[in-house]
């Protein structure tokens, strides 16, 4: 698996905690998006860890390609 799978082409509002540990999914293939499952396992690609600032919303790439990973940049916008 060379590309990620787009999981959404909307990015994912989450409440995360300041300083807590999140494992973001990059293979898009996980059942509990953003977040990894597991579903990556011999695809090659592995889940990022996020650690948030600060508590409240924020906005989870779903599409996978953001270059603000795994923050959305608004790529999904312009994913055919």
């Amino acid at each position: 698996m060379t590309e990620p799978v787009v999981a959404a082409k909307a990015p994912n509002k989450v409440a995360l905690e300041a300083g807590k540990d999140y494992w973001w999914c990059a293979c898009g293939r996980s059942q509990k998006q953003p977040f990894c499952d597991g579903s990556h396992k011999d695809t090659g690609f592995t889940p990022m860890k996020y650690t948030a600032e600060k508590s409240g919303d924020h906005w989870l790439c779903a599409c996978k390609h953001s270059g603000k990973k795994p923050l959305c940049d608004g790529t999904h916008k312009t994913l055919a």
